[in-house]
């Protein structure tokens, strides 16, 4: 048996970074796992996948060891133990559209998504907490008034509640870079186009106005850029002769929720890799 962590650090970029991390690491007794970085307008971003042969990994003396080389970097550095054998743990985030979180919930109880369990429902306004309380969930309202004040505070959340990954579930704020990269390919989105057309929070509005005869939705991987991460799953609909708008918003809600529960299963298969952009199923 084998102990694992995943370490995040971000920070301004300078010199070095990689090596001081890793080494120390390898000091500790760790196995490099895997290992992402990147550069973005001068910040640094890297998160590491390390493992330790069982009884080798000393968690004070880690934590110790990584705020020391923290404030000597200058930079914020994140531990968190993982368990691959243990139920990956699920954050919901929500706006105030209900038939996506219900139906993600739903599915979660029946036990018809294996290997998780939905943990914290966050919402930037108080309308689901309801819908929260029904599955006896946890509710917390953050307001999207400020939005570093409102990432630090839902942050903040994730880790108290051990989250593994994040369900946008019609959460309708765009999140920053500064908080994706800290849960990389670990937040699933449901986007009512048939990306990469339509991209925004209009896109059934958008499809109308232009008239086009197919719409869809897209679940995807949240990624630093709007409505662009990896797509991970599609479906879509004709548009029939004479449709409203609101005809075409509420078939399209339909297959949102489907696709999203879709998503989710795909991702806790463990099957799913991305490569240069692109989610393969391995």
């Amino acid at each position: 048996m084998r102990q694992f962590a995943t370490i995040t650090v971000i920070g301004c970029d300078k010199t070095g970074v990689i090596a001081r991390v890793t080494n120390f690491l390898f000091e500790q007794g760790a196995n490099i796992e895997a290992l992402e970085e990147a550069v973005t307008r001068g910040q640094f971003s890297m998160v590491l996948q390390a493992s330790w042969k069982e009884g080798k990994l000393k968690t004070a003396t880690l934590r110790k060891g990584l705020a020391s080389l923290a404030g000597e970097l200058g930079m914020e550095i994140k531990l968190r133990l993982t368990d691959p054998s243990a139920p990956q743990r699920a954050a919901v985030m929500v706006t105030r559209e209900d038939a996506c979180p219900k139906a993600l919930l739903e599915e979660f109880k029946k036990g018809k998504l294996k290997k998780a369990e939905p943990v914290v429902v966050i919402g930037n306004r108080p309308d689901l907490e309801p819908l929260a309380r029904k599955f006896k969930l946890p509710f917390v309202h953050v307001p999207w008034n400020d939005r570093a004040r409102a990432e630090k505070r839902v942050l903040v959340e994730l880790e108290k509640h051990a989250v593994d990954f994040v369900v946008l579930a019609r959460f309708m704020k765009i999140l920053s870079p500064d908080f994706v990269w800290r849960y990389k390919n670990k937040i699933i989105n449901i986007h009512p186009s048939l990306l990469p057309s339509f991209p925004g929070p209009q896109a059934y509005r958008q499809a109308y106005e232009h008239g086009v005869k197919i719409v869809g939705v897209t679940a995807h991987f949240v990624s630093m850029h709007l409505d662009e991460g990896p797509i991970i799953a599609q479906d879509s609909f004709t548009i029939q002769p004479g449709w409203s708008l609101k005809q075409i918003v509420a078939e399209g809600q339909k297959r949102e929720a489907k696709t999203l529960v879709k998503a989710v299963r795909l991702y806790l298969t463990k099957r799913l890799d991305v490569h240069w952009g692109v989610v393969k199923q391995v």
